[in-house]
């Protein structure tokens, strides 16, 4: 293949394959299985393989999409996304047919994929940061901020290409100097400790009662970290006082908690792969069948020559 950057390439595979589902129209398949998920997610991977160019890759996999020891600080925690008393996460059923396809169509083009049981894909990609950035630039893929905490200017490069608005065509790329632009915060721990303070309603966490964003970034660059601005409190800071003070204060067990859960794992267990991007069909009768059965001819195809492979 084609020599390509010394770059490794981390999706938030759910991230893209609910993004094509949603907004991907369906059309029929001789399989009569929906596919709009699968052609999406597999058109969006060959765009981004031609914009990067990466020489290394994984798809990044929930196996425990609301992890154990995440729910047992925070008990709301994705709570609002549960199915129901299995604890299985909501997911329309057309999807979730579609799910199994990108793992065979995965397989079939040898682009890694892993996952850890007990962890979420954010934790897989933490983790593989960690190992990796030190021997060359990572460039993380995800609709979600919660990853803007391992952005860093000086190891790696590690940034985060943001599809939330831009999609993978124009994405937002964030690095330090977006950090400190859109949230007035330096660093991607700084990120993190703010996220803590400001709360998601979207994951369940609940922040600081009337600290939003601002006031929590504020608080943060002013006393460097969290660690460092619950010290202060303690110590009866007296530039942290009236209703401020007294909505930190009453906080504390959430604030004793939310950083665990709001910090991606580091230490993932996860199996050794190659993460090379293939220059190769691993599975070509797999690829043929699943091209035929559910029409994705044109989808492998974009793939295939974003890989250059013939």
């Amino acid at each position: 293949m084609t020599p390509m950057t010394t770059r490794l390439l981390l999706l938030d595979s759910a991230g893209l394959y609910f993004r094509a589902f949603y907004g991907v129209p369906e059309r029929s398949a001789p399989s009569g299985v929906p596919t709009n998920a699968v052609r999406g997610f597999l058109d969006m991977l060959a765009v981004l393989l031609e914009k990067a160019q990466p020489s290394h890759l994984v798809a990044c996999w929930d196996n425990d999409w609301r992890p154990s020891f995440r729910v047992a600080a925070i008990p709301s925690y994705k709570s609002h996304r549960v199915a129901d008393a299995s604890g299985a996460e909501d997911v329309p059923a057309a999807l979730q047919v579609q799910v199994p396809l990108i793992v065979d169509a995965l397989a079939a083009l040898g682009i890694a994929r892993l996952g850890s049981d007990g962890y979420e894909a954010d934790d897989v990609i933490g983790t593989l940061t960690d190992r990796h950035k030190a021997a060359m630039p990572v460039d993380i893929v995800t609709g979600d901020r919660d990853l803007f905490q391992l952005v860093d200017d000086t190891t790696g490069p590690v940034r985060v290409v943001y599809t939330a608005k831009g999609g993978v065509r124009t994405p937002d790329v964030v690095d330090e100097a977006q950090l400190r632009e859109k949230y007035a915060i330096s660093s991607g721990p700084a990120y993190a400790d703010m996220a803590v303070l400001r709360g998601d309603p979207s994951d369940g966490l609940p922040g600081v009662p009337g600290i939003g964003e601002k006031t929590a970034a504020a608080l943060i660059t002013k006393y460097g970290d969290l660690a460092a601005l619950r010290a202060a409190l303690a110590a009866g800071d007296p530039a942290i006082k009236g209703a401020q003070r007294a909505r930190l204060e009453s906080s504390a067990a959430y604030l004793d908690v939310a950083p665990a859960v709001v910090a991606v794992a580091r230490d993932a267990p996860l199996d050794e792969v190659d993460l090379a991007v293939p220059d190769r069909v691993a599975d070509p009768a797999l690829m043929s069948r699943l091209a035929t059965e559910h029409r994705l001819t044109a989808s492998f195809d974009r793939v295939l020559n974003a890989l250059a492979i013939a």
